[in-house]
């Protein structure tokens, strides 16, 4: 293949995946009562719900939609979760075809990535790039880690968040959610976490998840701990909130968490994987190291409250 074979196959690629999503993504205008903003949604279901990011829409008064053949709609914010930066809507009138959803899991570094969405306020845009790595972690305003998120090269600006990444099959892999500097944006991954997500805030409005209140940091356990619990890391306390469900239980600042509920922890977003909706109220075990030996605590995590 020569040049411009392999030009001609990259165009034809992008050509194609633009064809077939571009007309389900939205350029999405929202109202505050501090102003106005604007963003990029997808449409996801035959019933009018779309998928963007929950900063796009965040206190929104009014939500207007607009696709590329014309056709305009108000639409209503179903649920947010600002902790994984998503949010679904349901537009009010008739949409155009939803996108297949893909699973990012399968994304390969390298593989051809299409953004699509309206950035500032240019709608309709299609950018392509690769996937230049996987297993990113973005933080929320909130303060927790979004996990697994791609990283690629296509162009991304303000106004592009909320909107498609696809694969070169027009699958939907990736919501466009922060340009973290030029040649480098960021997306929140489809896979079955986000699946569970968007299924939850279609159904009840809202994620629950639950709270230990620790703070923590990955530290490199010694030659002899790390034999011992057969993990080279663990999670390190750095502090606890006070009469939160960890302090109640006991724990303290020096503690190296090693397992909860019988899971491995190695790291604070392996402690964040655990809090999920089914650990709120639920007695669970929390293995620590402590000066050397092992301590079993007793935690019940509470839910926790996003303001």
């Amino acid at each position: 293949m020569d040049d411009s074979e392999a030009l001609d196959a990259y165009s034809a690629a992008v050509v194609r995946v633009a064809e077939q999503v571009l007309p389900a993504v939205a350029a999405v205008s929202v109202r505050t009562s501090a102003g106005s903003g604007a963003g990029s949604a997808t449409v996801i279901s035959a019933d009018g719900h779309l998928l963007t990011s929950a900063h796009v829409v965040a206190e929104a008064s009014t939500v207007e939609l607009a696709f590329a053949d014309g056709r305009t709609s108000d639409a209503g914010v179903v649920g947010a979760d600002v902790l994984s930066d998503l949010a679904v809507l349901r537009a009010l009138g008739p949409t155009p075809a939803p996108v297949p959803l893909g699973d990012a899991s399968q994304l390969r570094v390298g593989q051809l990535v299409v953004a699509l969405g309206n950035p500032r306020g240019l709608a309709g845009s299609v950018t392509a790039g690769i996937v230049s790595a996987l297993g990113r972690s973005l933080p929320t305003r909130s303060g927790r880690v979004i996990d697994e998120v791609i990283q690629t090269d296509a162009a991304l600006n303000p106004g592009s968040s909320g909107g498609a990444l696809a694969d070169s099959s027009g699958r939907l892999v990736g919501v466009n959610t922060a340009v973290a500097g030029i040649g480098l944006g960021l997306a929140v991954p489809m896979n079955a976490s986000t699946l569970a997500i968007i299924e939850t805030l279609t159904t009840t409005g809202r994620v629950r998840r639950a709270w230990l209140g620790i703070a923590g940091t990955r530290v490199r356990l010694s030659p002899d701990a790390s034999e011992r619990i057969g993990s080279p890391t663990g999670m390190q306390v750095m502090s606890t909130i006070a009469g939160s469900p960890a302090a109640l239980a006991g724990a303290k600042a020096g503690d190296i968490v090693i397992s909860i509920d019988r899971t491995p922890v190695f790291d604070p977003t392996g402690v964040q994987r655990l809090m999920v909706e089914a650990a709120i109220g639920r007695r669970m075990e929390m293995t620590v190291l402590r000066n050397g030996a092992l301590v079993d605590l007793v935690v019940s995590p509470e839910e926790l409250r996003v303001s």
